[in-house]
């Protein structure tokens, strides 16, 4: 429900952009459009919904079939697209200030905030990113041929998200201190930092027409996975076809995302977990329990004898061409990782 929420909002965007919404919109008038969407209960149960919608229509002719070849072109035009606005933002006049707060470490600051806490939170980040713990990275993997070893395939794919990682950053911060922009916002910096860049951009309508299409492909790819995770399992265990899996966990996921949507507008005085609104109960339970603790139970699962084990982890693992990982890391998988996920999950929680 967390991730058709920020899904449906991508596609809103979208289709403000292609209508003009932003056409010649001041700082402070972009920040109002953000507030007006998340305001609006039927604007956001709408898109939502239209998400949920399309995401189980995928599901149902199959991933492989259907997503797959439309997100590889769509992902190759969105990292030429980050390229070309983290170029065009490190250009944007008072920018330098950003620049600098993003690349230079401040290791006052991080001593103030505590170092095991910017380390638990740069890692819960990494479980995020990498969509690891929850099952979407293994569904995909499910998918793939045994040409390449996963090893090889798993460090192609740690470069490539700290590349896009960076760039993004190369966006966000130099805007931000340009536009009058706390960097502290959470979600809506993409709502409220990038429309700015856009409108000051040649053909700016076009471009971000375009961003906030490939965004909606990037985050749909997620929302798909996760809808063919809860797909994937009752076909295993309940034994029901995939159509029917559909059928029955489409209503469900829309009812369910309702909570998350009212908790802008209509609930948003429902305070979780103390001060937490719905959205951020929601972001607070993936990031700091799902992700981590669902790595843990993975990791167990394939190095110790009670599950998978490690033998046939490293056979499968090590098929295809590509970097192998060698037997003598076998304590490192079976110890150290699990003990330093364990420490993750543990300060996420006391944080």
């Amino acid at each position: 429900v967390y991730y058709t929420t920020i899904s449906g909002w991508m596609v809103d965007y979208f289709w403000k952009f292609l209508s003009g919404s932003f056409v010649e919109a001041s700082p402070g008038r972009v920040a109002d459009i953000f507030g007006q969407m998340v305001s609006s209960p039927m604007e956001l149960m709408f898109f939502m919904g239209l998400t949920v919608l399309v995401g189980f229509a995928v599901c149902a002719g199959g991933v492989q079939g259907s997503l797959e070849k439309v997100t590889k072109f769509m992902m190759l035009g969105l990292l030429g697209l980050i390229i070309l606005l983290a170029v065009n933002s490190v250009m944007i006049p008072g920018g330098e200030k950003g620049i600098a707060f993003y690349l230079l470490p401040d290791w006052g600051r991080a001593v103030e905030a505590g170092l095991g806490n910017v380390a638990a939170a740069a890692m819960n980040q990494a479980f995020f990113t990498l969509s690891v713990g929850q099952g979407s990275m293994e569904i995909f993997a499910s998918y793939m041929d045994k040409k390449n070893s996963l090893g090889g395939e798993a460090v192609r794919i740690t470069a490539l998200d700290t590349f896009v990682a960076l760039l993004a950053g190369l966006i966000i911060f130099p805007a931000c201190f340009a536009y009058g922009v706390e960097p502290d916002q959470g979600p809506s910096l993409i709502f409220v930092t990038l429309p700015n860049i856009f409108i000051n951009m040649p053909m700016g309508q076009i471009w971000g027409g375009l961003f906030f299409v490939f965004m909606t492909f990037a985050s749909f790819s997620t929302v798909t996975a996760v809808f063919e995770a809860l797909i994937g399992n009752c076909m295993d265990n309940f034994g029901w076809g995939r159509k029917k899996a559909v059928y029955i966990l489409l209503p469900l996921v829309f009812f369910g995302s309702i909570p998350c949507v009212l908790g802008f507008n209509m609930w948003s005085d429902v305070q979780i977990l103390g001060s937490k609104g719905i959205l951020d109960t929601e972001d607070f339970i993936v990031s700091n329990l799902v992700l981590p603790i669902g790595s843990l139970i993975f990791a167990l699962f394939c190095v110790s004898k009670y599950g998978w084990g490690f033998d046939h982890y490293l056979k499968e693992v090590n098929t295809g061409d590509g970097m192998k990982i060698p037997r003598w890391l076998k304590p490192y998988f079976q110890i150290v990782l699990p003990l330093l996920i364990t420490v993750i999950a543990a300060r996420s929680l006391l944080g």
